[in-house]
């Protein structure tokens, strides 16, 4: 028979569907109260849930004999279930003294690791950790005093698909701590307590022994159930926000021309900051401001860089904006965790940062004086329609397009960039930029270097080594986001246009 606590859990188990028939649960058990009373519960309901479980255990070395005697207490108590017993520990302290972190963030990291590992080498297919309601609270509340936005108030999710394809899964997130210890004194289990967790010179710790319970006796007795809630409607809001940002990022970011990391990511500036719009193409469509959705999308590239969200403020967003409305290109600003994000003509770049970039931009300069050309293609122009020219080293490939001209009405109506097709001779060649290349741009009256044009359009030097160039019979008349050659350029005389476009491979 079933205790009305069990039923509770087993309900929101199948309710969130933390878990399917078949499924292997590691049970992350530190010897607390909540470890404890999850495994006891879990025990109790996985013949129902037709689930095999397996006790996970891992220690942070930070209480010396303390630790040791947690780590055999949890062994005992699966020996006592006949489970399989899988254990991990690491210098949580030494971790965070290395990378210069916080002690608890380092913590949650490496035992988040350990877990994921298990997921990795399929040791189990769902781990599940004992957050409770009132943990959910405590996160809220510590999330609104530090600063926090809807995201933040979404706070601890039930569910959260891991990157190793497994899950983790919180059955207690709607359980008050203080059921678990009454259910545990009725099975009469004993548990382990972790001293540290009385420390109030943590915000964690004040919040919870004395914070909450004056809420809860001078405000709102049911504060916790109503935070809880809140959590709940945020996460229903970010659910919705998430889609429409995956769906951005799938039409329009793309991995930076010239990366060398799948994680270097660019979006047009106008893309980043375009409105959203309602109601279909025409007349009776509405764009409305997206600054959410800008918000999100800033956030999202920067976890796609950077991994995690960890330290990105509201302050770097609004940053980030302004990079995007107002600046020229060249302009760069670093974000936290070595990120780096700089306006490249049009495109918003987000790309990992280091202390090596000056040395790197310096060799990259001496390069060019002493190298050839990284790459050189071929060019073919068929006498209608287009060619495509793959160039792996920038990670792009360049579509020349032939077209009549001028343009119909169905076609581009953007012209600066159009070459006349007819004056174009033998051989073309699309290469990388050398020292010396120059042309007289569409619109000037006399010749210019490349390397000038760079340095007035803000081109980081270590981009310039890759910068694509089109030549005609030995004579440069096209590169990447400048003006075409004067010569070169459509005219009013112009039959057939030569366009060309870039795409990422």
């Amino acid at each position: 028979m079933r205790t009305a606590l069990e039923q509770r859990v087993l309900d929101f188990i199948r309710e969130s569907r933390m878990a399917s028939p078949g499924d292997r649960v590691g049970v992350a058990v530190s010897g607390g109260a909540d470890s404890v009373a999850l495994l006891r519960l879990l025990e109790a309901l996985r013949h129902e849930l037709g689930v095999t479980l397996l006790v996970i255990h891992f220690d942070h070395m930070l209480r010396g004999a303390e630790s040791d005697r947690d780590a055999s207490f949890v062994e005992e108590l699966a020996r006592a279930y006949g489970l399989e017993f899988l254990s991990a520990r690491e210098d949580v302290r030494a971790a965070a003294t290395l990378n210069a972190g916080n002690l608890e963030e380092t913590a949650r990291h490496l035992r988040y690791g350990f877990f994921e590992r298990i997921l990795a080498h399929q040791k189990a297919t769902r781990v599940a950790v004992a957050h409770t309601a009132d943990d959910q609270a405590e996160t809220i509340l510590a999330r609104m005093i530090r600063g926090t936005g809807l995201t933040g108030l979404a706070s601890i999710y039930p569910v959260v698909d891991s990157p190793s394809g497994g899950t983790i899964v919180r059955p207690l997130l709607h359980i008050r701590r203080q059921e678990l210890r009454d259910y545990l004194r009725g099975c009469g289990q004993e548990w382990r307590e972790d001293a540290s967790n009385a420390d109030q010179t943590r915000l964690r710790a004040r919040i919870r022994a004395q914070l909450l319970p004056i809420i809860e006796r001078d405000f709102s007795p049911a504060i916790v159930q109503h935070l809880g809630d809140l959590a709940r409607f945020a996460r229903e809001e970010e659910s919705f926000w998430s889609a429409l940002v995956e769906d951005r990022l799938a039409k329009y970011a793309k991995v930076a021309s010239g990366a060398r990391s799948e994680r270097t990511q660019s979006i047009s500036a106008r893309d980043l900051l375009s409105p959203i719009t309602f109601g279909g193409a025409g007349e009776h469509s509405e764009a409305h401001p997206a600054r959410a959705l800008t918000e999100r999308l800033i956030r999202r590239l920067y976890e796609k860089v950077r991994g995690d969200r960890r330290e990105l403020s509201a302050r770097h967003v609004e940053q980030v904006i302004r990079l995007a409305a107002e600046s020229t290109s060249g302009k760069r600003l670093r974000l936290p965790g070595r990120i780096a994000v700089e306006r490249v003509f049009h495109d918003i770049v987000f790309s990992s940062a280091s202390q090596e970039d000056g040395r790197k931009d310096r060799a990259a300069s001496r390069e060019t004086k002493m190298h050839p050309p990284s790459y050189l293609y071929m060019v073919a122009l068929p006498a209608r329609g287009a060619t495509t020219v793959a160039v792996p080293e920038l990670s792009t490939s360049f579509r020349l397009k032939i077209v009549d001209w001028p343009l119909g009405e169905s076609d581009t109506k953007t012209d600066t960039g159009a070459l006349d097709a007819g004056t174009l001779r033998s051989p073309l060649l699309l290469r990388s930029w050398r020292p010396g290349d120059a042309y007289r741009p569409r619109g000037h009256r006399q010749s210019q270097k490349l390397k000038q044009m760079f340095q007035a359009e803000r081109v980081p030097r270590h981009q310039r080594v890759h910068w694509p160039v089109l030549e005609s019979a030995g004579q440069v008349i096209w590169t990447r986001g400048m003006a075409p050659a004067e010569e070169f350029s459509v005219h009013e005389n112009t039959r057939v246009g030569l366009l060309i476009e870039e795409e990422s491979l």
